[in-house]
């Protein structure tokens, strides 16, 4: 299980950082599947999903998604 490094608070989290590893990982698995090399797509899948990178993207995307959804409800509900 990824944990985070001690001390990380959700507003101290470099988004950028963590957008470019997540990019470079997404990046390799394209490359890996347009080669064929499917044992290669397995792995740097597992490392995607397992890495505090693609985790802490995948929540900050989810939270936020949730609070659009929410407003653009509220904004529709009032016209």
């Amino acid at each position: 299980m990824a944990r985070a490094f001690s001390g990380v608070v959700w507003d101290g989290i470099n988004w950028a950082n963590v957008q470019r590893q997540v990019r470079r990982l997404q990046a390799r698995i394209v490359k890996a599947t347009q080669a064929g090399r499917h044992n290669k797509v397995q792995a740097l899948q597992w490392l995607l999903t397992h890495s505090f990178s693609g985790k802490a993207l995948a929540v900050k995307r989810v939270t936020e998604n949730r609070v659009y959804n929410r407003v653009s409800k509220d904004a529709f509900a009032e016209a």
